[in-house]
Order: structure tokens, then sequence, then C-alpha cells
């Protein structure tokens, strides 16, 4: 574990990452409200919307050359800074074809040449973490499996805990606010995170 996520008394501190292709979709509304509704009392949070950081597609150097990866810039510098810096990450994604929303799947495939910037110690540096999954869907709530099965294997895979996901129904923009069962659960989604 790195140090910054050690200890009892650690601060937390929570990214939300928006790949949602709309602002104030279903999915950033559900969020928005597990955030404000169970947060651990003090907790940081700060929002971003990967659509307002793009990514260059992602090339694999892994096996070519010494298989390292230059120091990020830009918008890429953004995201791994920010992601380095939280205890939580918070994937704010809809529902896109029964997977994650292809921002999000870019910023997950960046995350390989992360784990080979001389210095960045990502992995050192996000093992002990918690991933959280918020999403949207329109059709049944098993349709978003392979969503949350992705993001459930790379906490995994990372060393980093499982927070679970909150799932809310919801199609057109507002409709999950009618999700009885969803705004029930917003309300503690993140309470053992303190």
């Amino acid at each position: 574990m790195s140090e910054h996520r050690t200890g009892a008394a650690a601060s937390r501190s929570f990214l939300f990452l928006d790949s949602g292709a709309r602002a104030g979709g279903n999915s950033e509304q559900l969020a928005r409200l597990a955030a404000e509704a169970s947060l651990p009392l003090g907790a940081e949070q700060r929002w971003l919307r990967l659509s307002d950081h793009p990514l260059p597609p992602f090339e694999d150097r892994r096996h070519t050359g010494d298989g390292r990866y230059e120091e990020p810039t830009g918008h890429e510098r953004t995201l791994l800074d920010a992601t380095s810096a939280a205890t939580d990450l918070v994937f704010v994604a809809p529902l896109y074809w029964y997977a994650l929303p292809t921002s999000a799947k870019l910023y997950l495939d960046h995350w390989s040449a992360w784990l080979r910037v001389p210095g960045a110690d990502f992995r050192a540096r996000m093992a002990g973490g918690t991933i959280w999954a918020v999403t949207a869907y329109a059709t049944e709530p098993d349709k978003a499996d392979p969503l949350v099965g992705t993001l459930r294997l790379v906490a995994e895979y990372m060393g980093m805990r499982w927070g679970g996901a909150l799932l809310g129904h919801g199609t057109r923009p507002g409709d999950v606010l009618d999700d009885e069962q969803a705004l029930i659960s917003a309300k503690s989604f993140f309470a053992d995170a303190g």
C-alpha cells in the first residue's frame, strides 16, 4: 500500500470521472445525489468530465524498444495527476452497448502507459485505493454486468478495493430520478467508505 492510502485518519479524496456523452445525464445525476447524501464527512471530491480532457488514441508500445512511455503532458498529465492523487475513483459511466463509454475505456487503456512511465509509480500509488461505479441503464440491470465486471477486475489487477456499483434505470435525461430503488441506494452508497 502506498503511504497516502494508509492509516485510519487518512483523508479520503474522491475523483468522479464522468464519461457520459452529455452533461447532466442520468449517471451524473445519480452520482451527484450519492455524493451529496453519503460521502464520508470531510472527504474531498473532484469532478472531471472525460470529454473535457480528450486523450489521444492509445499506442501500445509495451513490447517495442524498452517498453517505456514518456512523461504525459496536457490532458493526459491532468488525468494521471488527478488519478494518482485520489484515494477513490468513481466511474460515472452510463451503459453504452453493454460496456463502458469510449472515453472511460480509453482512459483505462492509458493506464497501461502510466504503469510504465519512469518515476510515476502508478501501481504503487493506486494500490489500496477503491474503485466505484455509478451507471444508468436503459434495459434490465443485469445488462450492466460487463461494465461492472470490467471495473471490478481492474480494481483486482491494481491491488485496489472494489467499492461496488450503484445502478439506476433511465433513458431520457432525468428518468433516473423516478427510479425509487436507485434513489434509496444512493443515500447510503458511499456509507462504508469512511
